[in-house]
């Protein structure tokens, strides 16, 4: 009985967490130009983005943001963007929050697997087997944002 509630509150906790992360993105993320063609967007549907909450392995934490600053590099190579990082500072379980596009334009996909290539950045199973032995636990969802309650409801229509 006591791990049922011990994995309620926590499932609580991360959804909150997630909830917080949300408000906080909807705050902090938006440029003053970005403000300023809120209007403009009200009549398309806001960016998706993918959204990855890590709970880093013990000892790994210096690696963790080792590997994502060489990815971020692979991205400014390509004229992407970095991803937008966010570092836990209290609350619940977890230590860092990724926020980036969801896809990569087509434009700029030939040009980022150069960046990776020359990078010599892992790929396929030796990303996966590489990148998760810094990870202890980790979970993303796909959203579409920044935006606000007025323009979201303008899509509507």
């Amino acid at each position: 009985m006591k791990r049922v509630r011990h994995r309620q509150h926590s499932l609580h906790l991360f959804l909150r967490t997630l909830f917080s992360a949300f408000i906080l993105t909807s705050i902090v993320a938006p440029t003053a130009s970005a403000l300023e063609t809120d209007k403009a967007k009200a009549q398309t549907r806001p960016n998706k983005v993918l959204i990855e909450i890590y709970r880093i392995a013990p000892g790994k934490h210096k690696a963790f943001l080792e590997a994502i600053e060489s990815f971020d590099e692979a991205n400014e190579r390509a004229g992407l963007p970095p991803r937008q990082l966010y570092v836990h500072s209290d609350g619940a379980n977890w230590d860092f929050m990724l926020i980036q596009p969801a896809s990569t334009p087509p434009e700029h996909k030939e040009a980022l697997n150069k960046a990776w290539d020359d990078l010599d950045l892992p790929s396929g199973a030796k990303f996966f087997i590489s990148f998760r032995e810094n990870i202890a636990e980790h979970s993303d969802t796909f959203a579409y944002g920044p935006t606000s309650a007025g323009a979201f409801l303008s899509s509507l229509d």
